[in-house]
């Protein structure tokens, strides 16, 4: 199977997971609406930059590029609204709240929202093997965040957070419908609505932002941590479907607590030993996963980025071709047994 996928997610968490110590310093300085606009106004001036960059290249024939179109628009509303707008509000005001090492390991919650949505909603296959890695985690996450130096437990903050990666989790299965797109198409787009809609809001309110080094450094770590992180994730998603990369993107929560050890001096006391072998474990399970059985593949046309090194792109061209490209191209009815992931050419049904 076709390991590059998971590389990607990795990359996504890790980008992901440092940004949210770093968002953490930089709220004693904005507002937490403030805060989410002005992170994915970095996010968006960097990816529009790099978009800019890469449709130049394509335009002479250096690179595939599949746009967006007319009847993907719904699917990209839905993922402006739930993961552009709301999820990143909601993680704000949850972090203004709580710490940056609890924020980080709540986040474990996004996989579990995603694996269950798109089981319950989207009929994805979910075999026990991810099940019990994406158990893994989550206990994980609930093990380190009881503060058993205060001994108390504020359900304020983490209720928003939680709430947060539902929507995180709704949006993950929406892209995925559109994630054979361009991924930095998308992640402009959104990161445009993301970054608008918070600061109009907050200058409507009367409030404002003063300009500084503050918010130099909020745009980077926007750029990065949300910009970059998501192009990644959305290539992720064309590869594995939406359950196991939401499953890998549990290894965010755990870069996440890690740099908060660092940067923030937060710390949990002995349970952060068995969390980090739950951790490891989780991770594990994930990375050993199998899935193979002879399934039937439905005659069907449709365009996206491909390379020939597939069992399911095979055919013939005209010219010679050589790594990834974009045209409309057919894949005959066939049947076969081979290790897959739920991708874009593997979700069918399974009893």
């Amino acid at each position: 199977m076709d390991r590059r996928p998971v590389t990607f997610v990795i990359v996504a968490a890790v980008l992901y997971g440092a940004a949210i110590p770093l968002t953490k310093i930089l709220l004693s300085d904005f507002s937490p609406l403030a805060m989410a606009g002005i992170l994915y106004c970095g996010a968006f001036a960097g990816l529009s930059i790099f978009w800019s960059a890469r449709r130049l290249a394509a335009s002479t024939g250096a690179g595939p590029v599949h746009d967006l179109e007319r009847k993907d628009a719904p699917w990209m509303a839905g993922s402006i609204l739930f993961g552009g707008i709301l999820a990143p509000v909601l993680l704000m005001y949850g972090l203004e709240m709580s710490s940056g090492f609890s924020t980080s390991l709540l986040s474990n919650l996004e996989g579990v929202a995603t694996a269950a949505i798109a089981a319950a909603i989207f009929h994805e296959s979910t075999g026990k093997r991810l099940w019990l890695a994406l158990g893994c985690v989550t206990a994980a996450g609930v093990m380190l965040s009881w503060n058993s130096g205060e001994g108390r437990f504020d359900p304020s903050g983490p209720a928003l957070i939680a709430l947060s990666m539902v929507c995180w989790g709704a949006d993950n299965n929406i892209t995925r419908h559109i994630s054979a797109r361009d991924p930095v198409q998308i992640s402009v787009i959104k990161c445009l609505f993301a970054g608008a809609v918070p600061i109009l809001l907050v200058m409507l309110s009367g409030g404002s932002i003063i300009v500084g080094i503050p918010i130099v450094l909020a745009l980077v770590v926007g750029a990065l941590g949300y910009g970059v992180s998501l192009v990644f994730f959305i290539k992720a998603l064309e590869g594995l479907g939406a359950s196991r990369t939401g499953a890998f993107f549990g290894l965010a929560p755990f870069v996440g607590a890690v740099a908060s050890l660092v940067i923030l001096h937060d710390w949990l006391g002995w349970v952060m030993l068995p969390a980090a072998i739950l951790m490891v474990l989780g991770a594990v399970l994930l990375v050993g996963e199998r899935h193979s059985h002879a399934h039937r593949h439905e005659g069907l046309t449709h365009v996206h980025a491909h390379v020939h090194d597939d069992s399911h792109h095979a055919h013939e061209h005209k010219d010679a071709v050589a790594g990834a490209h974009v045209h409309k191209h057919s894949h005959p009815e066939t049947m076969h047994d081979h290790g897959h992931y739920p991708d874009q050419h593997h979700r069918h049904e399974h009893g």
